[in-house]
């Protein structure tokens, strides 16, 4: 799982849109729609869809405030927290999107 840092992150740019540009560990931009950040156990999680791919699986990434308003997402590498905050998320959307079992 990668880990991706937001360049230049401002709040008032991420309230007007649901796309988040993130680079990754190897220095290459991905763009994400961002569908919802999930509280589970006392962390935050973000669940983003990639733009580009043609995708149906969503990517969830742990934040972590690394200060002075920066933030960080990191890949969760535990599959019982993936399918926790997946299962919160899909409760939670459950008549605005279709999921497939």
């Amino acid at each position: 799982m990668k880990d991706y840092v937001e360049p230049n992150a401002n709040e008032e740019e991420e309230e007007e849109s649901s796309i988040i540009t993130l680079t990754d560990e190897d220095g290459s931009e991905v763009d994400f729609e961002f569908l919802d950040l999930i509280e589970y156990e006392g962390n935050e999680y973000v669940v983003l869809l990639p733009v580009e791919e043609d995708s149906d699986e969503v990517v969830i990434l742990q934040l972590e405030e690394t200060g002075d308003d920066e933030e960080s997402y990191i890949g969760v590498d535990d599959e019982e927290v993936l399918t926790a905050v997946f299962e919160i998320f899909k409760e939670k959307y459950k008549d605005d999107f279709n999921f497939a079992d």
